[in-house]
């Protein structure tokens, strides 16, 4: 397909640059195709939901992934790179996105310093470089040596269009991070479960409404523009995903008695139909996954969608209208942009329910 076909207009001024308070204030368009759209807040979700549903979360942890540097190369000036890691490849390794790419060739050292004094400070070596910026760098320390000295010298690697209006600050840590995020490696918010708080989880609870989690490590290739001008030409950046054998083996039961799985985010919902067979049973997952929806795929295993408004002809928009239908988002869309729902990573959400045949 055409990727204009998934371009809409925002007014800048729709996009949240802080989360709602509390979180699960926030306003929640309950979409049913063909045509119903329904104002609503996150706190209806229980009311929204059956005893016997799961809801299925993504447990990944943000860690502070955008680091600031300065290449030396012998012989030659050093200049300023910034790097937003976003898969790690070993316990010493990660790919990254380089802001200066050019600059940097293979064998060059980086050293990344945090505040105006470089005190604290990490060192690495460019050992391969790739397309778009991106290159793969090898640090001078590994495992959890290196998460530390990431804690010290990083920072939230905040979407662009919020860093675009504001700096980092202290309370990114806390709001850019679930309630229940515990394995880290995300370099992005899986920001569906933004809105989750401990009286909505108990309120779930009372309701019947199971949850189950599963990991996948949000990359920041999520935040790349579709360059290309048709879906078919668009390189999806892989991310690293885990399913359990007990947590899939609980969900087969869930379907089978009748239960419904509802995805929070679109990055739960990716790594389910990557576990999905084509008969809707899930398996265990483990390893990368560069899955890549667009209007015409055949969902297996997912029943309901909560996500985020998402960005102009990205692929996560193009995600949405393969489960809701084009024009059903279309409509949806244009329904929160004049009703001023608040749009992205700090913005409100949608509840999905499938169309069939979604063109």
């Amino acid at each position: 397909m055409r990727v204009d076909a998934f371009d809409f207009d925002l007014p800048d001024e729709r996009i949240a640059i802080r989360p709602a308070e509390p979180r699960d204030s926030a306003r929640l368009l309950v979409v049913h195709p063909p045509a119903s759209a329904d104002d609503m807040r996150v706190t209806d979700l229980p009311n929204l939901l059956e005893p016997g549903d799961v809801m299925v979360f993504n447990d990944t942890k943000v860690i502070p992934a955008q680091l600031e540097g300065v290449r030396n190369r012998p012989g030659g000036e050093p200049a300023h790179v910034g790097a937003t890691l976003h898969m790690r490849v070993a316990s010493d390794r990660w790919k990254a996105f380089i802001r200066g790419a050019k600059k940097l060739k293979q064998d060059d050292r980086i050293r990344f310093a945090s505040g105006a004094d470089g005190l604290a400070s990490l060192d690495c070596t460019v050992v391969a470089k790739g397309h778009d910026g991106e290159a793969e760098l090898r640090f001078d320390v590994a495992g959890r040596e290196l998460d530390a000295a990431l804690a010290r010298v990083g920072h939230v690697p905040l979407p662009p269009y919020i860093a675009s209006k504001r700096p980092e600050d202290a309370r990114d840590r806390d709001d850019y991070q679930t309630i229940y995020a515990r394995e880290e490696g995300a370099v992005a918010a899986p920001t569906a479960g933004l809105h989750f708080t401990p009286d909505l989880f108990d309120r779930l609870d009372a309701r019947g409404v199971t949850r189950e989690f599963v990991t996948l490590h949000v990359g920041a290739g999520t935040f790349l523009p579709v360059k290309a001008a048709d879906t078919e030409d668009h390189r999806m950046h892989s991310e690293i995903g885990q399913v359990s054998s007990e947590t899939a083996s609980r969900l087969n039961n869930i379907r089978a008695k009748g239960g419904r799985i509802i995805a929070v985010g679109t990055t739960s919902l990716r790594l389910l139909e990557s576990a999905a067979a084509d008969d809707g049973t899930i398996h265990p997952w483990s390893g990368a996954t560069d899955i890549f929806i667009t209007p015409g795929y055949r969902f297996k295993a997912v029943d309901a969608l909560m996500t985020n408004f998402h960005l102009p002809r990205s692929t996560l928009f193009m995600l949405v209208s393969a489960f809701s239908g084009l024009e059903v988002m279309q409509a949806a869309y244009r329904h929160a942009i004049d009703n001023a729902y608040r749009f992205y990573s700090y913005g409100d959400a949608c509840l999905l329910f499938p169309q069939e045949n979604a063109e």
